[in-house]
């Protein structure tokens, strides 16, 4: 072997350097955390009193870190509220997809919607006003929400043509069945003695009852 050349071990060192799918993973959990702080802000002061400082405070970040993740504080706001409302839409599909009666696919979204609107991203949906957001952001937020409503009417329509649920005007009972299941995202307590599941369960029992066929 000549003098100059050097034996290259048949083992290759570990890099100290992430490849590209660890630093990909590595922000996206980065961000996730930032959005998780941010949303939990925003339902405990509300949207104004909160500021990105605190959240930045909360993780022990600067202030430039929030917007090099998730930009400006509206688009931090705007993120939490898609959140939400994706997990919103994906139970309704996944209800949709479901076997049994109208009623049956009904009540297993509505105690799946329940339960979304007392965790973090879906409390954040039902306590954000339209007023806080720019117009496109709005009205996104407005469309998103009306396809949630349109899943609601369909099932309720689907419930009357086979018999499940009494003949009622459906619109009207969309709107009392979401006006009953948003509430507890502004009450229920995560630290309280009954747990999200309990508290749906209980709620969609009563708000059921009246689209019960009689006799």
């Amino acid at each position: 072997m000549p003098k100059s050349a050097v034996p290259v071990s048949a083992t290759a060192l570990p890099s100290p350097f992430r490849n590209k799918a660890e630093r990909e993973q590595d922000r996206a959990d980065k961000r996730a955390a930032v959005l998780l702080a941010a949303v939990r802000m925003f339902n405990a002061r509300g949207y104004h009193a909160a500021s990105l400082d605190d959240v930045a405070a909360s993780l022990g970040v600067s202030k430039p870190t929030i917007y090099h993740y998730l930009g400006n504080k509206e688009q931090v706001l705007v993120e939490c509220v898609n959140r939400g409302l994706s997990m919103l839409r994906d139970a309704a599909d996944a209800a949709a997809r479901a076997p049994g009666s109208g009623h049956d696919r009904l009540r297993a979204f509505l105690l799946r919607y329940a339960c979304i609107n007392m965790d973090d991203f879906g409390r954040c949906v039902i306590r954000t006003n339209e007023e806080l957001l720019s117009m496109d952001s709005a009205i996104q937020f407005r469309a998103r929400k009306r396809e949630i409503d349109d899943a609601v009417r369909g099932m309720i329509a689907e419930g009357i043509a086979d018999g499940s649920i009494a003949p009622v005007d459906i619109r009207f009972a969309s709107f009392a069945l979401a006006g009953a299941l948003n509430w507890p995202a502004r009450w229920h307590d995560p630290d309280g003695p009954m747990s999200p599941a309990e508290v749906a369960e209980k709620l969609v029992d009563i708000a059921l009852g009246g689209l019960t066929p009689r006799g």
